[in-house]
């Protein structure tokens, strides 16, 4: 029997479900259900009634959370108690369009909290991050969640949904989507990144009249284009710094918008270890991007 099993019982009880228990956990639902079914062959005894339509807990699966939950948060609690000075090197892969307004309050919140611990920062597209991750070559990355949700094998933490939005130059007076694509070429993002596939598909099904050959894999090269009035795009929410760089239109795309979802990936292995924790603390210590919304 393994100890985060008792962190699962307890949010299982919590929650009122294995399924909702699951997405606390950041596991599958079936792993859920095989790490009851080895506390009930640790104890013995069945812990949830599965007689009816719902699971329900047993009085014994209650004692044994209450039992349970004050040893395992001075276990949590010792593990990362200050004293213990974390040392060494986490290896980030940040995708480009988080980089410029992630990594330096990231590194500023680590180099304060936690002076021997180095971050190395990565630059990759999500899909070669994520395999780097699974690879063992990087700890964790920020990357785009695809849309099935991921390789169940990794961990997965939503960090912000970033909008699509459609970017114009800043003398257009165009105020829609395709009488802006009828004035001006299109410049397509990256359209090997699932950002850039979302936003061909949107054009094509929106502006189908939409011209232009010119595809770019950099967010502020693409800006700086829109900005000189070479093209429109639709792109994630640019980093307000590129935008007082290379002043556009930000138009957004009303209720039915594409979005990505942006995640930090780990091996389920680390997800828990303490220098992914403080990474995890460092992120969440950065402000929200201007358009995006924390997950």
């Amino acid at each position: 029997m393994k100890l985060h099993f008792l962190d699962t019982l307890d949010a299982v009880l919590r929650t009122g479900s294995l399924a909702k228990a699951a997405v606390e956990m950041n596991v599958t639902a079936s792993a859920v259900s095989m790490q009851m079914k080895q506390l009930e062959l640790y104890f013995g005894q069945p812990l949830f009634d599965r007689s009816g339509l719902r699971v329900r807990a047993t009085p014994l699966a209650r004692e044994i959370a209450e039992v349970a939950r004050q040893p395992m948060q001075q276990l949590e609690a010792l593990r990362q108690r200050s004293s213990l000075a974390l040392e060494g090197t986490v290896r980030l892969g940040v995708i480009e369009t988080m980089q410029s307004g992630l990594l330096p309050g990231v590194m500023l919140f680590l180099r304060e909290r936690h002076p021997l611990l180095q971050l190395r920062p990565v630059r990759g597209r999500s899909v070669e991050l994520v395999n780097a991750v699974k690879a063992g070559s990087i700890d964790a990355a920020v990357v785009v969640q695809p849309d099935t949700g991921g390789s169940q094998r990794l961990s997965w933490q939503p960090l912000v949904r970033n909008e699509l939005v459609l970017v114009a130059p800043p003398d257009s007076t165009q105020s829609n989507l395709r009488a802006l694509f009828a004035r001006y070429d299109w410049i397509r993002f990256d359209p090997e990144t699932q950002s850039g596939r979302l936003a061909a598909r949107y054009v094509q099904k929106n502006a189908p009249q939409a011209r232009g050959t010119l595809e770019l894999q950099s967010v502020q090269a693409l800006v700086a284009m829109v900005s000189t009035g070479l093209g429109v795009s639709v792109v994630m929410v640019p980093d307000r710094r590129i935008c007082l760089a290379y002043p556009v239109r930000t138009l957004p795309l009303g209720p039915h918008a594409p979005f990505t979802q942006i995640s930090l990936v780990a091996r389920k292995a680390d997800a828990n270890g303490r220098k992914l924790i403080a990474l995890r603390e460092a992120i969440d210590s950065v402000p929200a991007h201007a358009g995006a919304e924390r997950a």
